[in-house]
């Protein structure tokens, strides 16, 4: 456990914190605030994010990390809304900071982070995981959304 909790640390301030924070940053600069409301889009997507990789510990006695998987399929907590809560965690707190600044730059960069996480998704993540849990994963597939949540789990 004490792995999975310090492996999944250090993949949160190596991924989602550069996607979700240096990045905009350094396209930003974090620039004049113009719509507040849409801290609100910020913070549920850093909710979800960090309820997402606290599931990969508990759950899964693993990380996140494709180095370090989980032992077992995460499908509790957010995973019975969305299949990919994580990426939509960053990508709604991006798309947040875009509203936020109103920085058509960041607009295009959460596109973009978007295109590229569910590249990754089709082509690595779900092979990878349909080869490791098999007829688990294609069920959960069946029921659980990839990309917008469904309202009941």
């Amino acid at each position: 456990m004490v792995k999975a909790v310090l492996g999944s640390t250090a993949f949160f301030f190596a991924a989602p914190c550069v996607v979700a924070g240096a990045v905009p940053w350094w396209i930003n600069g974090w620039s004049e605030v113009r719509f507040w409301p849409s801290l609100l889009l910020i913070v549920a997507g850093l909710v979800v994010l960090l309820r997402a990789f606290a599931r990969f510990v508990r759950e899964g006695r693993g990380t996140p990390a494709p180095i370090a998987p989980t032992e077992q399929l995460v499908i509790g907590g957010d995973y019975r809304f969305v299949r990919n809560p994580m990426y939509v965690g960053v990508v709604a707190a991006v798309a947040g900071q875009a509203v936020l600044f109103l920085d058509p730059w960041l607009f295009a960069y959460a596109v973009v982070a978007w295109v590229v996480m569910a590249s990754f998704v089709r082509w690595y993540e779900e092979p990878v995981l349909r080869q490791r849990y098999g007829p688990q994963y294609e069920e959960y597939c069946k029921t659980v959304p990839a990309w917008i949540p469904k309202v009941r789990p």
